[in-house]
């Protein structure tokens, strides 16, 4: 059966080949300069003419409906703090998401102008139920000693692929002929540790990747049609088609259909899938993602340097820009975190998680220098980002970003491999570097439920 999506979509391949049969003569007579003016133009007016929502690849048309259950559930008061201190700080919200003095006033759609408005409780006392299937920690009550995480459902995304796929998600290199260092492969093996550690504190644990395949049924070639979509929205009208894997600085390298198809296969079809998993099957109370993190290197991937940079974060969702909220998808996402007091439940879970593993790593804080994120709570380590999967997963998400995988000592660490104990490694007497991730988030975990918990 077809989804509207996948309909849409075959609409545009449509469109595109009928583009670019045109394009073809038009070239024959005017030249390649006016073709691909043409071509754009074309493409553009039949994609504009598909759809009154404006949506981000891949994503559903959002069902607004959904939030009439959102109707007096929060104050103006929480609502306006967290839409200018979280969520859409520096007014990115501005004559998209507006308060008035008792509702919020919501863009449904830009082209053609559509609203809907979403009414404010009178005070906290009066706030009706938050609709969600997750519930907050402090709802859970009080378990006996040795089992604070008794009755939490939670789900661990292990980041990214890993396996054969790794490559195509820049997430392997390799020094000569050591171990691989594969993110998608370590933070599964990190998962399956923490899974361990999360059991035994009395948490009921899904893992939402159990191995290096994609959980997505789509691969880059069901998503060529889609890259063409998203290569003509760039101004590309007449894209190459593939390009050189060893040539990472070419210049057109992103604005290849195999480019834009992997990407769209990888890191979107793949999370969107995931969030299904998350939100329709698993319905946790607390998602946790793990990640280890890299900075880029120069020359050829083949031969990558070290950078001398280690260190960690731990992300919530917030900070999105005024771009991002153009999208109708993305603003019904934000306001869904919002209104589902979200934010609350993942700061201080995260605070929590983030002195574990600073404790453990002895790792400073990550300071980002672009707007794309914005700090939060008291800890240095803690910052709000919007990122695909933490606005996609409904239930409060943690965002684990520890380690620099490209620096000496911890590239060092993973070459020592997986063991029980310690073992000296860069000098150092050192656990495996997978247990010493997955026994911090368990740590901070166990503390945060334990202190609202433990009777």
């Amino acid at each position: 059966m077809k989804t509207k999506r996948m309909i849409r979509v075959e609409r545009v391949g449509r469109a595109f080949a009928f583009v670019s049969l045109f394009s073809i003569r038009w070239n024959l007579e005017f030249g390649r300069s006016a073709s691909r003016f043409l071509c754009l133009a074309l493409l553009t007016l039949f994609t504009s003419t598909l759809d009154a929502q404006r949506l981000s690849p891949l994503a559903d048309k959002p069902e607004w409906t959904q939030l009439e259950d959102f109707q007096e559930t929060m104050t103006r008061e929480d609502f306006q703090r967290l839409l200018d201190t979280v969520y859409a700080p520096g007014d990115a919200a501005r004559g998209l998401v507006d308060v008035a003095e008792d509702c919020a006033i919501v863009r449904s759609t830009l082209s053609p102008a559509a609203e809907l408005r979403l009414r404010f409780a009178r005070d906290a006392a009066s706030a009706k139920a938050v609709p969600r299937f997750w519930k907050p920690a402090a709802a859970l009550g009080p378990v006996p000693v040795g089992k604070p995480l008794a009755g939490v459902k939670i789900a661990l995304d292990a980041g990214h692929i890993g396996g054969e796929w790794a490559r195509m998600e820049e997430r392997f290199f390799q020094i000569d002929d050591t171990l691989p260092v594969v993110e998608g492969d370590m933070t599964l093996r990190t998962a399956g540790h923490l899974a361990r550690d999360l059991e035994a504190l009395g948490a009921s644990v899904s893992l939402v990747r159990k191995k290096d395949a994609p959980e997505t049924d789509a691969r880059p070639t069901d998503l060529r049609a889609v890259a063409l979509e998203e290569l003509a929205r760039q101004g590309v009208a007449a894209p190459r088609e593939t390009y050189d894997p060893a040539q990472i600085d070419d210049p057109g390298r992103a604005q290849t259909v195999q480019w834009q198809s992997e990407m769209l296969f990888y890191r979107i079809s793949e999370i969107r899938r995931r969030a299904r998993i998350v939100n329709d099957e698993l319905k946790p109370d607390l998602v946790v993602c793990l990640h280890f993190n890299a900075e880029a290197w120069g020359g050829d991937p083949a031969h990558p340097q070290f950078v001398p940079r280690n260190h960690l974060h731990v992300l919530v969702n917030g900070c999105y820009s005024a771009g991002e909220l153009r999208n109708d998808d993305v603003r019904f996402e934000m306001l869904v975190k919002l209104l589902s007091h979200s934010f609350s439940e993942e700061l201080a879970a995260s605070e929590h998680v983030a002195a574990a593993l600073a404790q453990a790593t002895k790792l400073p804080p990550y300071q980002y220098t672009t707007d794309n994120a914005v700090r939060v709570g008291e800890s240095p380590y803690l910052w709000a980002r919007n990122l695909l999967a933490n606005r996609l997963y409904r239930a409060p998400t943690l965002f684990l970003e520890p380690y620099v995988m490209n620096n000496q000592e911890v590239w060092e660490r993973v070459q020592a491999g997986d063991y029980e104990g310690e073992k000296r490694v860069a000098g150092v007497l050192r656990p495996s570097i997978y247990r010493e991730y997955a026994d911090a988030v368990a740590a901070g975990l166990r503390s945060y439920f334990a202190a609202l918990r433990i009777k």
